[in-house]
């Protein structure tokens, strides 16, 4: 997604670039190799229109969610910009598209987290009839969760299908039919799922305002 610098940098997109940087590492916990690209000429940048906006970042904390690699891009933004004050608002809450990468480690971290393993345990309920998820692999590209009931020694592993369906992700067992539909925010289409090289992709849209 990251498009390539055809002509120089205006002074205003390289001070909007810092402030849209400042706002990121203040709403993430954590988050490395941020870069940061905006196409718009100055005098665009002044009567209040970016023509695009790109942003690339690798291990992100956000809210106790963690991405391995994020990618950003939004088209044709108005903004209100208020150099004095140096204040900074969007217009009409535009759409960002974006993909988000996870590993192994940065699902299962989150779905065993105290923040989000409901939505692990509520998983694990209703596809695999135990009470809690205990573990989560990615293995040659398919996904295997394992849970646990009352009884410690009852332990359950199934690989599982994952889908998208009108912008909601479904997950069920391989090779049966039951599919839960897992929560997201109504706001967010997601596109599309998938595993390659061994990391969860997701890409969808969703529109932003700060």
């Amino acid at each position: 997604m990251i498009a390539k610098q055809f002509q120089k940098k205006g002074i205003l997109a390289k001070l909007l670039e810092r402030g849209i940087r400042i706002l990121l590492i203040k709403e993430c916990k954590k988050i490395s190799n941020l870069k940061i690209d905006i196409l718009s000429s100055s005098a665009q940048i002044i009567t209040g229109r970016i023509q695009k906006t790109n942003i690339f970042a690798e291990n992100i904390n956000y809210k106790d969610l963690l991405f391995d690699e994020l990618e950003l891009e939004a088209n044709h933004l108005r903004l209100n910009l208020h150099l004095n004050d140096k204040e900074l608002n969007l217009k009409d809450s535009p759409t960002v598209k974006f993909k988000i990468s996870l590993s192994q480690n940065s699902l299962k971290t989150v779905l065993l987290s105290n923040s989000w393993n409901w939505i692990g345990n509520m998983v694990s309920k209703e596809i695999l009839n135990q009470e809690n998820l205990e573990d989560i692999t990615i293995r040659n590209d398919e996904l295997l969760m394992k849970a646990f009931g009352k009884d410690i020694n009852l332990r359950q592993g199934e690989f599982i299908n994952i889908k998208t369906d009108r912008g909601k992700v479904y997950l069920g067992i391989k090779n049966h039919s039951k599919f839960i539909q897992i929560p997201i925010e109504d706001k967010i289409y997601i596109e599309k799922i998938f595993i390659k090289n061994n990391l969860l992709n997701i890409i969808g849209i969703s529109p932003i305002s700060f």
